[in-house]
């Protein structure tokens, strides 16, 4: 069943329901209505006629209003019938325990079929009390009352077709938008994402429906553009390696040559292999920090000794760097310098900045130093080297951006983005200051175990695949 039927059926069954509500009500309390007011003809009659019979001696039937199948009986207070107009016999059964029932102040009601009685009770001048029974059958109230209860049951029923007809149109209206926005949704896909929704009432829950899922649209077309563009540079940065490494595999094929040259070629080939497997891992690790930040094997970690281990792995490669770490102010307390995180990771963002510090600067020297906040640690690394131009400052983070002055420096574009990602995943922020010829600093912000305790995430265990 679609929401437009749902809606009308819903709204006629509510409708419906307390038009019932009113026709009930409107048709019990003319009921008791006509009741009371018969209630009254009855008493009134049988004051008359008790009145007449002890003023007059009689009761002159012509002068008074008949009611249908009418009868007045009068009792004394042994329970004796003293007159009876009407039939010979009382019509309706009168017990003991009624009369007894029947008192000055209250007179008695009762209702047996069609026909209706009311006892009372009346002192003549010699005062002897005397109970007066009067019923009829009330054929004109009831006449009345059957045709109100036939108009409010055609009225109801007539107002049940319109309520139906009025629903569906209303339900129609009201998820018009709806179909608009189905409509506006079917019509996009990958090859026109850019198109976003427009709903005409723009101050409706629609509206903001739409606004949410054209900020989804946003989100999902920032990704797509991105992962174009990633699968883009990254195709081509491993189809040049290969296509170099396929050139020279052609070239040493094409004649004989010495022992020397063979070792030449394979030199050149194996530095082409090392380029991509760093390439590789590259991609692979910045991969695992695309991942969600609940995949992470995090554990109580010493800032001081990830860094210590990165400038470790960096001169291990590279002898002519120089990294200097340093301490502004070193904390009371050891507790203060761990940090939850999963090191290989936050030691791999470690290394691309300090090794980008050594690659870009004059000299190969990179200072690192480390600073204590309120609940936070910050991690500067600062080089001496050429510095990036303002305008390519907004980019330095997309995967396989490179600036003009770096084209000619080996490398692949990863590492900044990298870095980026995996400071994010540990719940940190990662800036850039850069002045042209003086150098780039770039200052990383983490929460200390304390803060991150305060607001724990449930992590998982994943192990990082890397070519070897």
């Amino acid at each position: 069943m679609n929401i437009r039927t749902r809606l009308t059926l819903l709204f006629v069954l509510l409708v419906a329901s307390i038009l019932l509500l009113f026709t009930v009500s409107v048709y019990y309390l003319y009921d008791q209505f006509r009741q009371q007011e018969f209630e009254q003809r009855l008493e009134e009659k049988a004051f008359i006629t008790v009145r007449l019979r002890e003023d007059v001696g009689e009761v002159p039937r012509a002068d008074l209003p008949v009611m249908a199948n009418e009868q007045v009986t009068i009792y004394n207070d042994r329970g004796d019938v003293l007159y009876s107009q009407g039939q010979q016999r009382p019509r309706l059964p009168v017990t003991s325990e009624f009369l007894n029932s029947i008192t000055v102040r209250q007179s008695r009601y009762i209702r047996i079929g069609e026909l209706e009685a009311v006892g009372i009770r009346f002192i003549n001048s010699r005062k002897e009390p005397l109970l007066i029974i009067a019923s009829g059958n009330d054929r004109y109230g009831f006449s009345k009352l059957d045709r109100l209860r036939d108009i409010l049951l055609s009225g109801w029923l007539l107002s049940l077709v319109i309520v139906g007809i009025a629903g569906y149109l209303f339900a129609t209206d009201a998820l018009r938008p709806v179909a608009e926005l189905i409509q506006q949704v079917n019509a996009i896909s990958a090859t026109n994402i850019h198109m976003r929704l427009h709903v005409g009432r723009q101050r409706d829950e629609l509206a903001d429906l739409a606004r949410t899922f054209n900020d989804l649209l946003s989100r999902l077309e920032e990704a797509f553009v991105s992962q174009k563009s990633f699968v883009s540079h990254a195709s081509h940065e491993l189809r040049t390696p290969l296509t170099v490494m396929m050139g020279q595999i052609e070239v040493t094929r094409l004649q004989a040559r010495s022992a020397s040259e063979y070792e030449l070629a394979f030199d050149g080939l194996l530095d082409e292999v090392k380029s991509m497997i760093r390439l590789v891992n590259s991609l692979l690790d910045l991969a695992h920090a695309s991942s969600d930040a609940t995949t992470l094997h995090c554990q109580p970690t010493r800032i001081d000794e990830l860094l210590w281990q990165a400038q470790s792995h960096i001169l291990q490669k590279k002898q002519s760097c120089q990294i200097d770490i340093d301490f502004e102010s070193l904390p009371d307390k050891e507790e203060d310098l761990v940090i939850l995180a999963e090191g290989s990771l936050l030691q791999t963002a470690f290394q691309n900045l300090m090794e980008n510090g050594c690659k870009y600067s004059t000299n190969g020297r990179v200072s690192v130093r480390i600073a204590l906040g309120v609940g936070r640690v910050q991690v500067t690394v600062s080089d001496t080297g050429f510095g990036i131009p303002p305008a390519d400052l907004p980019h330095i983070f997309e995967p396989f951006y490179r600036s003009d002055n770096t084209m000619t420096i080996n490398g692949h574009g990863i590492g900044l983005a990298l870095t980026q990602r995996i400071i994010m995943l540990h719940r940190g922020q990662i800036t850039v200051e850069s002045v042209m010829g003086k150098g780039t600093t770039f200052r990383i912000t983490l929460p200390v175990v304390r803060s991150q305790l305060s607001s724990p995430t449930s992590l998982l265990d994943t192990d990082s695949t890397r070519i070897a």
